[in-house]
């Protein structure tokens, strides 16, 4: 009787005898700055939104997603730590 499954040419069965692999390296996803967004509750439509950092990484603007209702929020030294904020 064979103890371990060993991967044939096609690809279809399972090696359980190898030993796990390691995990990846953890690398810093450079998307995660690009991607900066504040979350926005816009109370004018009851409804949730993201807005996004503009290109020139001086202000998080965006508009609600129902009555496009247009938001900016100023990025500065001596702001606010907070992520979350309810506009209009």
């Amino acid at each position: 009787m064979q103890e371990a499954w060993r991967v044939n040419p096609y690809g279809n069965q399972l090696d359980l005898s190898s030993p796990a692999s390691p995990p990846p390296a953890t690398v810093r996803d450079s998307r995660r700055e690009a991607t900066r967004f504040l979350g926005i509750h816009f109370a004018c439509c009851e409804v949730y939104s993201r807005v996004y950092m503009n290109s020139s990484g001086t202000a998080y603007v965006g508009h609600c997603p129902r009555c496009a209702k247009r938001v900016s929020f100023q990025i500065g030294s001596g702001g606010t730590s907070s992520r979350f904020f309810t506009a209009g």
